[in-house]
């Protein structure tokens, strides 16, 4: 089992899970995360650290579709350790429905 990161994440990019990863397995895309699967050590300190639970074990059947998402673009994207600010309308954006469809973004993030 690995975690991975869903849209909820989308336009709102909370850096909280970052700082507690042991093994410093989160990428940053220009506006979400995603956790790395083979770097993954399926801790789950992660998990309770993110405020708008973004965050779920690869069993739970919200993650079929974000598991490949992850792999993907933490093939692609920064290496991200340290806490940030979330995006600036990042409470606006908390609970919508659809966001991977209307504003993903494949772009890389910062990183550290």
């Amino acid at each position: 089992m690995t975690f991975v990161v869903k849209d909820d994440c989308i336009k709102c990019k909370y850096t909280d899970c970052v700082e507690v990863c042991p093994v410093d397995c989160f990428y940053e895309g220009e506006n979400m995360l995603v956790i790395n699967p083979d770097e993954c050590i399926d801790c789950g300190v992660c998990e309770p650290e993110c405020p708008i639970e973004a965050i779920v074990p690869d069993t739970d059947p919200s993650a079929d579709k974000w598991i490949d998402v992850n792999a993907r673009y933490a093939d692609e994207w920064p290496n991200i350790t340290m806490k940030k600010d979330a995006m600036p309308e990042a409470e606006k954006h908390n609970g919508e429905e659809g966001k991977f469809e209307k504003y993903f973004s494949p772009e890389a993030g910062e990183g550290d």
